[in-house]
């Protein structure tokens, strides 16, 4: 008998493009005049309460239009993130260019998401040191924090840090901070600076017809209205989202050997059903993650039927809920720390030995 060890060949998993061959070509088709439509109809959904805005400066309709306007934003990033994945129109060129625009609203520098959601994130759902959204903290990592990240932490993981994070982690840290090596790094310096001046030109041009009405405070207060307050709901709103799509004591994170496309797209996504009237207006089935991690190159309006046809073919792998306050604050409460060899969520008490 030989010596040498024997290596067991690795048995082959469910693959991914099995998943793929069950949903129905019809979910790949794109039909202008809809993607026309409800881009007119983001628009509109996005103008109205900014333009209330800029018409009242009472409290109560304040908050209520704030609320509203940053829905507005979300509903164009929505259609914007699915422009940037190549999925919106059929032309490449003129999805480059409607994620830009849907994009802007919401200060999202194309180029840059492109790279890190649309390559990484999707390229390596809940892989262990790839996947860098809302990526878990293990408990020795959190036992070597200082004070203050492991405060940082605790805020950011609570059932209202959501947006603190994704502005933290995702919108600065992975897009504006972040200078991507090679051949993408010009692609996103040219996205920033052009980006960068539009917003610049919109602020200050808001703020000099507004000082010319309304002195100085107008000048500091309407761009602080109009567009600062309502990116700051957009980012609760999507930071929430996303933590919602990926976050679950029954979502697993995946080590380096154990992680494949199957296990990460198909068991580390999720579908939440929304009350329909918010869907229609602002969502556009984007808690229909499922399908869309299954093959981002289906469109909104298709992943209803994309995923009818996924549960249908793998019932044991689909999660599907409905929206729950209830639900989600238990898991901000159950969701802190994450064993990776035991592959399972802990909470803070499993560093309790560590001195907070």
């Amino acid at each position: 008998m030989s010596s040498e060890a024997v290596v067991a060949p690795r048995v082959r998993g469910e693959s991914l493009n099995d998943v793929r061959a069950v949903i129905p070509a019809s979910c790949y088709t794109r039909s202008r005049s809809r993607a026309t439509s409800t881009l007119v109809q983001a628009a509109l959904v996005y103008l109205g309460p900014t333009v209330s805005l800029a018409l009242t400066d009472r409290w109560w309709a304040l908050i209520v239009l704030w609320m509203f306007a940053g829905l507005g934003v979300a509903g164009l990033f929505v259609l914007g993130h699915d422009a940037s994945h190549g999925a919106l129109v059929d032309s490449r060129r003129m999805n480059r260019l409607l994620a830009r625009v849907c994009m802007a609203p919401s200060a999202h520098v194309e180029a840059a998401w492109d790279l890190g959601h649309n390559r990484i994130h999707h390229g390596y759902t809940t892989r262990e040191g790839f996947d860098f959204v809302w990526h878990p903290t293990s408990v020795a990592e959190y036992r070597g924090l200082g004070r203050l990240y492991r405060l940082r932490h605790r805020v950011e993981w609570s059932w209202m840090g959501a947006g603190a994070y994704f502005l933290r982690a995702v919108w600065w840290e992975k897009m504006w901070r972040y200078n991507a090596p090679g051949k993408r790094h010009a692609a996103i310096v040219r996205d920033k600076i052009v980006l960068g001046a539009v917003l610049a030109l919109i602020l200050v041009t808001t703020a000099v017809l507004s000082g010319f009405g309304g002195g100085w405070l107008a000048t500091l207060w309407v761009p602080v209205k109009l567009f600062v307050v309502p990116f700051l709901v957009f980012v609760q709103i999507i930071g929430w989202t996303v933590y919602v799509h990926h976050v679950s004591p029954e979502i697993r994170w995946w080590g380096r050997r154990e992680w494949s496309q199957f296990n990460g797209q198909m068991e580390s996504t999720t579908i939440v059903h929304v009350p329909r009237l918010v869907n229609r207006l602002w969502l556009h089935n984007i808690f229909i993650h499922v399908p869309h991690h299954v093959d981002s190159r289906i469109r909104f309006d298709h992943l209803p039927r994309a995923a009818a046809a996924i549960t249908a073919g793998y019932p044991h792998a689909v999660r599907s809920s409905r929206l729950s306050i209830v639900a989600y604050v238990r898991t901000t409460r159950a969701c802190k720390l994450y064993d990776f060899d035991e592959g399972h969520w802990l909470g803070y008490g499993a560093a309790a030995s560590s001195p907070c």
